[in-house]
């Protein structure tokens, strides 16, 4: 099914361009990335594991497909499982993640599942094959590998491997088309605005892999007249909810509406629930009723009213201070108002007085030097005491992962550490 797929799209696309990787300065028509996907030596083995952010990470895909075999895209080669065994005969693709104990664990997919999260992007964001796409992100990430790698072979829309996320680079990959597709994360929307490398002819920017702040929306739309759409999704069910609107987006919690071919509802634990037919088959190799017929129960605390979706926090980060709990994006989001504040994580550490169950620490990265007092007083104003900060760890800066993201249980147990040290 997915290599017939691509079949269609090759003979109805074939003299077109369909990837270009400027890291070796080469470029393939639909018709040459088929040739030479089915000329290459063809994998013995029954699971391929494409990594890296080449060309031949596409073509291991493409080979993968023709050959049917199972395809689990990996950051590195140090990535690869140690083991899989037993896949049910349906199992065409496999996502690795982290369970909450970081113990690495895999997703497993049928083809009308993978083929169904692409079908619901390219539907919903409007990817067209005259807007290339600029692969800055990992290819091997469910976002990546979804937004871009599927919608090229599966729909047709070109791709443009940057190479790097340098403004150099970027601009090399933009300059040789008309207009292009951006997908990236926060942590590279910050650093191209700070640096005025955004391409002209970016007609479509999306942000996802972490949350979007709404200030950085509203400052790039401001500086650049370019609206970039957040994108909210999950490795076990693809894409979620997607903001369309052409304007910055008022309230940071708003992620969007959900994406067409999905549903999204909140069950009683106040977490939201996704149906919909890009929902992946099972953990692999032990299954969990969090996953399984189509449904996925995530950890994301949220609402959803009138078709918008709103994201309040996950289950597991909730703070507990004597009895009482608050999620840490609503002491962020107070604090990121503050105009000296260039990023802030909050998080919950056990309290020195047992009784008052956990503490709330602040870390956060300033612009200029101002005292502990004078961000306790700034909280103090927009938020109920019991929800101000105890202890306020300033630190050079808040850097993001591999994947854009900030890891509150990082920095929570860098803290701890030092607080161990200290004592």
């Amino acid at each position: 099914m997915l290599y017939d797929r691509w079949r269609q799209i090759m003979k109805e696309r074939a003299s077109d361009l369909a990837l270009i990787d400027l890291a070796v300065d080469r470029r393939w028509t639909f018709q040459e990335l088929a040739m030479e996907a089915e000329a290459g030596p063809l994998p013995n083995e029954q699971i391929l594991f494409p990594n890296g952010n080449s060309s031949e990470f596409v073509i291991t895909v493409l080979r993968g497909w023709l050959q049917r075999k199972v395809v689990c895209p990996v950051e590195s080669a140090e990535q690869k499982p140690a083991s899989i065994a037993g896949l049910p005969d349906e199992i065409v693709h496999l996502k690795v993640t982290s369970a909450t104990g970081g113990i690495s664990r895999l997703i497993a997919f049928t083809e009308e599942q993978l083929m169904a999260d692409p079908e619901n992007i390219v539907s919903t964001m409007g990817l067209r094959p005259d807007w290339p796409n600029l692969a800055v992100i990992s290819l091997a990430h469910s976002y990546g590998f979804s937004n871009l790698v599927l919608p090229l072979l599966l729909h047709g829309v070109p791709l443009v491997l940057v190479g790097g996320a340098l403004p150099e680079l970027l601009r090399r990959a933009a300059a040789g088309q008309s207009a292009v597709t951006l997908p990236a994360v926060p942590a590279l929307w910050q650093s191209w605005s700070e640096t005025d490398a955004i391409p002209k002819n970016v007609r479509l920017a999306i942000s996802a892999g972490a949350p979007l702040p709404w200030t950085l929306e509203e400052g790039v739309f401001s500086k650049h007249q370019i609206k970039i759409h957040n994108f909210y999704g999950s490795s076990e069910c693809g894409g979620i909810a997607y903001d369309g609107s052409l304007e910055p987006r008022r309230e940071a919690g708003y992620v969007g509406g959900p994406l067409r071919g999905v549903n999204v509802s909140v069950n009683e634990d106040g977490c939201l629930v996704v149906s919909s037919n890009a929902v992946g088959e099972t953990y692999w190799p032990e299954a969990s009723p969090a996953l399984c017929e189509g449904v996925f129960q995530t950890s994301d605390l949220g609402e959803v009213s009138e078709g918008k979706i709103y994201l309040r926090g996950r289950a597991g980060d909730q703070i507990n201070v004597a009895g009482r709990k608050v999620a840490p994006e609503a002491i962020e989001l107070a604090l990121a108002s503050h105009p000296q504040v260039r990023g802030c994580l909050a998080f919950g550490v056990p309290s020195l007085d047992a009784q008052r169950g956990e503490m709330i620490v602040a870390c956060v990265a300033l612009t200029s030097d101002i005292g502990a007092q004078d961000l306790r007083k700034f909280a103090l104003a927009r938020l109920p005491a019991w929800q101000v900060p105890r202890e306020w760890w300033v630190v050079d800066s808040l850097e993001a992962n591999g994947r854009g993201k900030l890891s509150r249980s990082f920095w929570r147990k860098r803290y701890l550490r030092q607080r161990q040290t200290r004592s």
